[in-house]
């Protein structure tokens, strides 16, 4: 696999929605727009009663932001449309009103924890440790920090923003609230996602779409709220420490 891609399954009234990016599943912003609309159609479908939301490759779930488009900012509004990338995947992930299964196969970083955070049921291998890495090139959280805090408390939230530079292993963010199981291997995950996926099948739709208005309850600004999270992280990316940073990355 080299190219980009996000596709989708649908069967059995199961819609799996997968992204891929060789450079670790990190997302430039024409991967984060169609992640976005897919999710929304799938949300729109009357033949969808759950979806499962994966990455493809075998490693690491998502490395977040994409460096090339990062370094690529020149302007606040160009930096605040990137960064609007990963709000649109939120808040479509959000308003969906179907169940969402994350299935978190590897590390996930940054913009990637936000992803997982917004899921509304999130399982994960043991390898599956994850990090907010943006404070490291000058940045922060800003966006996915409403979603990761929703799932960790405040309390988790602020301790891997602070911790730029750690990697919080599968057990602790099982135990935080992102993660429901965590199993040994990608195999046993695949079976339990599976397994579940089928399981909510079963269920009364209208129900669980009422149960998912009463879990996301609270949420109804952030269209307005991740947006100016957006436009602070457009901001500090031309910041003189975020470019020097982002340099060693080239």
């Amino acid at each position: 696999m080299t190219a980009p891609y996000v596709k989708e399954h649908i069967g059995s009234g199961i819609a799996t929605i997968e992204f891929f990016h060789p450079a670790h599943n990190s997302l430039p912003g024409d991967i984060l727009a169609k992640l976005a609309a897919t999710i929304t159609e799938a949300g729109e479908n009357d033949d969808v009663k759950v979806i499962i939301l994966k990455s493809g490759g075998d490693r690491t779930f998502c490395a977040g932001a994409s460096f090339k488009e990062l370094i690529n900012i020149e302007d606040a509004e160009t930096g605040k449309v990137f960064f609007s990338g990963f709000a649109n995947v939120i808040n479509s992930m959000r308003k969906c009103p179907k169940f969402i299964i994350g299935r978190i196969q590897g590390k996930t970083v940054g913009g990637g924890v936000g992803v997982a955070s917004a899921t509304d049921f999130c399982m994960a291998t043991k390898y599956a440790s994850i990090k907010l890495s943006e404070l490291n090139v000058g940045i922060g959280p800003f966006v996915v920090g409403p979603a990761v805090e929703r799932k960790l408390g405040l309390s988790g939230m602020s301790q891997i923003a602070i911790d730029a530079n750690a990697f919080y292993d599968a057990e602790w963010a099982r135990q935080k609230g992102l993660f429901a199981k965590v199993f040994d291997s990608t195999e046993e995950l695949d079976e339990a996602v599976r397994a579940f996926a089928e399981q909510l099948c079963g269920y009364n739709p209208e129900a669980m779409r009422e149960m998912k208005k009463v879990f996301w309850q609270g949420t109804e600004n952030w269209d307005e709220l991740l947006a100016e999270r957006a436009a602070i992280s457009g901001r500090l990316v031309l910041s003189e420490f975020t470019k020097e940073t982002l340099k060693r990355f080239k």
